[in-house]
């Protein structure tokens, strides 16, 4: 019972916070107006601006930001105990990540939809833009190149979703194509996509792939070089044909997943006596990082992380047909990402006591399973460790509901890769935005071409997965900096939010200044002392993360100086009645 009023007081907060907070936010500090004419609209060609309906766009928007974020970020940090996690997902996604997400997106929506870097820019400096223009090329280079062998490493561990997931693609371009080209009723359709899916899952269920060494090349390295071809097709293709329907069928997928976790926990209780088993605070694990500020770089997706703001203000400022739709998708979004997070913490924090295999093969039941697998850091440490306590937590629990374990294992394994995929492909797309809006800044006509972007993005994604051998595993070399720089980015995006509001007058600029210090402050402590850590380990290490460091410094130090400069009093940004 206790879990399940936690639930019920989480998601209730959450809804609470979006009727309050966030249209306080929306009607009186960013004054959405559906009068302003949307990027969308302005410059629609077909391709990148597409005007959408704002429960599609919510669909493309969310399994863009979501990824494998919401569930390896809580399922390492609950090492901490599972009340801090639970508190730092809770209030970092309600006034932290909400209002980065949100406002990284209105301020695209009135710049012509460009990027965060590209805006930085005009809200503080040029100088700025170009630091802030080497971190986001920096964090989707590590996306991209790590993805692949992330989906590779889901795609060894649960071989019966490589079935779903590839077929998922030509359902969501017929699904696409039914919606757009025949003007079929969208949520009929697109549950009718969501059966042919799960049908899938039973195929993957009875015939599991497992990928074969291809010419010497290992599983991963095969599995690497296909997602990256993928990755290309998915970039350049207009986002109706496979990114915006494919994450259509996602965001059902996950509402799906959502609503059996929660029946799991229910029936996990009436039948299965559920209990978390983890401590609640535990602030000193054997071999882990300090809590202090470690915790709020471990759990970025599901409280507040920086890639948000290159989704929100890289592909859905693009996409938005009404401004006033930003509060649903921009803050909304953000708050759900909190909620699978919570259900996250719950899996691994007391699904997973319901029964866990170790590796001698015993089945360990209560705190004696989830003391194995959290041992120490170093045992909880690794994709796969993080991935396979929310799947096998997860699938403990909905099996109390009668679905199968085995059927459950599917289910999330599909969901696992599946978000994982939208981040590749959604990266790539951004980090091909990127490229060419500096293409445009450098007058190098061919950088803004999308397939010539595209190609340089993918094969700089590829020289670094390779570039340790065949296997696709070079992006790890860098792995140990992203927490910090995707962060790091969040950071720097309040930063730019509280100048922006800053410029409308009075207090308002607190609502983004007080995250933008409290994230500044956490990010820039974990580099130092990541720094620290680095020094046994590669120079190519700590020669980036003295960069990140200088970075940090330097554009907070520009921004202070914009905030309290005469040039920065409140300018034209009318408050729409």
């Amino acid at each position: 019972m206790q879990i399940f009023l936690l639930v019920v007081f989480v998601f209730l907060g959450y809804k609470f916070m979006y009727r309050f907070y966030g249209r306080y936010l929306s009607q009186k500090i960013f004054a959405l107006n559906e009068k302003n004419i949307t990027p969308a609209v302005q410059f629609e060609d077909g391709v990148d601006f597409v005007p959408t309906k704002k429960e599609i766009i919510f669909g493309h928007h969310f399994t863009s930001i979501a990824g494998t974020g919401p569930i390896v970020g809580p399922a390492i940090a609950v090492i901490w105990g599972w009340v801090p996690a639970l508190l730092w997902v809770f209030l970092g996604s309600a006034v932290m990540g909400a209002v980065h997400d949100f406002g990284s997106l209105v301020i695209s929506l009135r710049n012509q939809g460009k990027s965060i870097s590209e805006v930085t820019a005009k809200y503080i400096n040029p100088r700025t833009r170009i630091f802030f223009f080497i971190l986001v090329f920096l964090a989707l280079w590590i996306v991209i190149a790590i993805f692949g062998l992330v989906i590779a490493v889901i795609f060894n561990m649960y071989p019966s979703s490589v079935w779903p997931v590839w077929l998922q693609i030509p359902i969501a371009i017929g699904l696409g194509h039914l919606i757009y080209k025949r003007g079929k009723n969208i949520t009929l359709w697109s549950i009718g996509a969501l059966a042919a899916l799960y049908l899938f899952v039973w195929i993957g269920y009875l015939f599991p792939f497992q990928m074969p060494e291809i010419f010497g090349i290992p599983a991963t390295g095969v599995w690497t070089v296909i997602l990256l071809a993928y990755a290309y097709f998915a970039s350049v293709l207009p986002v109706t044909t496979l990114l915006q329907p494919r994450d259509f069928i996602n965001a059902y997928q996950l509402l799906t997943t959502m609503a059996l976790l929660v029946l799991g926990v229910v029936a996990s209780i009436i039948w299965g006596n559920l209990e978390i088993v983890a401590p609640a605070v535990q602030m000193s694990p054997e071999a882990a990082p300090p809590m202090w500020p470690f915790l709020f770089i471990t759990i970025a997706c599901g409280a507040i992380s920086g890639f948000h703001c290159l989704v929100c203000s890289g592909t859905t400022a693009k996409q938005l047909r009404n401004e006033k739709d930003a509060l649903f998708v921009g803050y909304g979004s953000m708050l759900v990402e909190g909620g699978l997070a919570t259900l996250v913490i719950i899996a691994v924090t007391a699904g997973i006591g319901m029964g866990y295999v170790n590796a001698s093969g015993e089945t360990l039941l209560g705190v004696s399973a989830w003391n194995a697998h959290y041992a120490s850091w170093t045992a909880a440490a690794g994709l796969g460790s993080k991935i396979a306590a929310f799947v096998d937590g997860s699938a403990n629990m909905i099996a109390m509901t009668g679905v199968p374990r085995g059927i459950a294992v599917v289910l999330m394994g599909l969901f696992v890769a599946s978000f994982a995929g939208t981040t590749l492909d959604t990266a790539t797309r951004i980090q091909r935005y990127v490229v060419a809006e500096l293409g445009t800044d450098l007058k190098i006509d061919a950088m803004r071409n999308r397939y010539v972007a595209t190609g340089l993005v993918v094969v700089s994604a590829a020289f670094l997965a390779f570039a340790s051998g065949a296997d696709g595993k070079g992006a790890l070399a860098l792995w140990p900096l992203f927490g910090a720089v995707n962060q790091t980015l969040g950071a720097l995006a309040l930063v730019v939010v509280t100048i922006y509001l800053r410029k409308k007058g009075g207090w308002m600029w607190l609502i983004g200044g007080v995250p933008a210090i409290f994230m500044s402050i956490m990010t820039l402590w974990a580099a130092v002392m990541n720094q620290v850590s680095f020094t046994s380990k590669s120079l190519l290490l700590q020669s980036i993360n003295i960069l990140v460091i200088f970075i940090v410094i330097w554009v907070i130090g520009e921004s202070v100086i914009k905030f309290f400069s005469k040039e920065n009093a409140a300018e034209e940004y009318p408050v729409y009645e």
